[in-house]
Formats: C-alpha cells, sequence, structure tokens
C-alpha cells in the first residue's frame, strides 16, 4: 500500500542533511541539476515517462523577488488551473519536464530551474522577457493529479474520436428533418436555388446589384432555425462592412441577388454555411436564417500585390 511522506521533525534532519549540493536551502540538487523539493510524496506511484500524459497544476515565481509570473489557473479555460500535456523530452538538463518525470499522482513538489534556459530552451523565445536577467532562477510549483500511460491515453483517444463521429453523424441525420420542419411551420414554398439556398424578397431594391468580388454594407440578423439569434448588426446599431469573397457562400450567393436598398431573408443549409465545423455558438451541420438588408454597394474589395 502506498503511503504518504508528511515532513516531520526527523524528516526536515534528513532532507537538511541531503541539501549540502544545493545553492538553494532547503532543496536537494538532482544528477540533472534540477534542485526539487517534496511536500508530498507518493511511495511506489507510477512516474510519466516521454509521451505519457500529465494532468498538474502549477505557478512559477520568480525566485529572487519571489513574485509570481504565471499560474496555471489563468491559463486554463475551465478555470481548474489543471494542464494537461503529453510529458515531452526535456528541454534541457534540470528542465520542469525533468522534475514532472519525478513525480507520480497526488505528489506535490517546488523545483528550482535556470530562467535563461527556461525562456529560451523551453519556451523557444528569442529573447529573455525585460524583468528576467541573465541567470536568474525560477520557482515553480507543481502539484500532479493524474498520469496516464501512452496506451491509456491512445485507448481514451479512440474512445473520444468514436463518439464525435457518432455525435457528427447525428448531426447530420438531423439536419433535414429541422430543415423540413422550419420550411413547414414557417410555410415556405419558395424554391431553392440550384445550391440548396433560399431567397425571399422582402422588400425590392434599386440599381445594379453587387458582384461577388465587390465589398457591401449591410445591416443584417441571423438566427438558428429553431430561432435562437446568434448575431445582428441591427443590435449592436452599427452595419457591418465586408467583401462578398469573405463570408459564407450562402451570402455571396444571396447578396449578388439584391439591389441598393433592398431587403431579404436567406435560408441557408450548412453546406453553404459553417459546414460539419461550425461557428461560435453555430452547430455543425445547422442551418441558419439571416434577414439581410443592402444599404450599399462599395465597389471591388481592394487588391493586395505582393512586393507593393
Amino acid at each position: 500500500m502506498n503511503k504518504t511522506l508528511v515532513l516531520t521533525t526527523a524528516g526536515a534532519v534528513l532532507a537538511f542533511a541531503s541539501c549540502k549540493n544545493s545553492d538553494f536551502e532547503g532543496y536537494t540538487k538532482a544528477e540533472s541539476g534540477l534542485h526539487y523539493k517534496f511536500y508530498t510524496q507518493n511511495e511506489g506511484s507510477v512516474k510519466p515517462k516521454e509521451g505519457d500524459g500529465v494532468a498538474f497544476s502549477f505557478v512559477i515565481k520568480q525566485y529572487s523577488k519571489d513574485s509570481v509570473l504565471v499560474d496555471s489557473k489563468s491559463i486554463t479555460g475551465d478555470g481548474t488551473g489543471v494542464f494537461k500535456y503529453r510529458l515531452p523530452k526535456s528541454s534541457f538538463a534540470g528542465s520542469i519536464e525533468d522534475g514532472l518525470a519525478m513525480m507520480g499522482k497526488g505528489d506535490s513538489a517546488s523545483f528550482i530551474i535556470n530562467a535563461d534556459s527556461f525562456f529560451l530552451k523551453t519556451q523557444r523565445a528569442k529573447e529573455l522577457p525585460p524583468h528576467i536577467k541573465p541567470g536568474d532562477h525560477l520557482m515553480v510549483l507543481i502539484s500532479v493529479r493524474d498520469v496516464k500511460g501512452q496506451a491509456e491515453l491512445e485507448a481514451e483517444q479512440k474512445k473520444q474520436q468514436a463518439e464525435m463521429e457518432k455525435k457528427m453523424m447525428e448531426l447530420q441525420s438531423a439536419e433535414k428533418p429541422a430543415w423540413d420542419k422550419y420550411l413547414a411551420d414557417n410555410k415556405i414554398t419558395t424554391k431553392p436555388t440550384a445550391s440548396g439556398l433560399i431567397y425571399m424578397e422582402m422588400k425590392k431594391g434599386s440599381g445594379p446589384h453587387p458582384a461577388a468580388t465587390d465589398q457591401v454594407k449591410v445591416h443584417y440578423t441571423g438566427a438558428l432555425l429553431d430561432g435562437t439569434k446568434f448575431d445582428s448588426s441591427v443590435d449592436r446599431g452599427e452595419p457591418a462592412t465586408f467583401g462578398l469573397t469573405q463570408v459564407i457562400p450562402g451570402w455571396t450567393e444571396g447578396l449578388q441577388l439584391m439591389g441598393k436598398g433592398g431587403k431579404a431573408k436567406l435560408v441557408i443549409p450548412s453546406s453553404l454555411g459553417w459546414g460539419a465545423q461550425g461557428y461560435q455558438g453555430i452547430p455543425p451541420y445547422a442551418g441558419v436564417t439571416f434577414t439581410v438588408e443592402l444599404l450599399e454597394i462599395i465597389g471591388p474589395q481592394a487588391t493586395v500585390t505582393p512586393g507593393k
């Protein structure tokens, strides 16, 4: 059974005795040159090897000033501070990777590493940050939450991939029923164009229509087929200006059917929208609608000639 080693008075004496080869009080110097100090250490725990998965939280401080440079809580999207990655090859002797390779699940430790090597080798920066001087050291506090071997990681990835593919197939299969329901519920009988776009004129414009290479100024409101609004220049109170080569195919085609001052509703299948990828609140394989008012045709988009 694993035992958690807790720092006791006797342990402190032993630690002090073994710390004489370290330049930092309370730390032991490993053969790699890494200075380390464990707070908790589980005997017999599996240590990660290169390519294994490690889940850990960390804080990096500038040793000379004891100032925090980065806390993993600030860089993890879920706010947990738990950072997950595959342990890479050590970037230099005495690196953070060397420290992680000494730790198992449940371990917590502090490491002193060379700041120059961390920024220039681990981070591959071209120069040191302004607040870091040559010869400075960093204190890295690490708490390991989990360690997974390569075989376990690969099995998890295959499972996740299978689940993702199943979900994508379900979303793809659901698109046509949702499309047909929307048309039926809204009594839309307008025939789609050859591409699948449904264009419904709400107000006739005048003058020429924009070309595919033109820039236009418009007001618009976009929604999913269930009515969920996801974007609106009208709500922002500011028209949008863009080139027709910069938007989804449904817009490129639909706007060319409009005259200045015209207003139309575009019902766009995912094949002319964001497809299998989706986009910022728009699910994969989702049909969308846009109510668009063409305010101005600005003219051809500016082109940039290489070297000019």
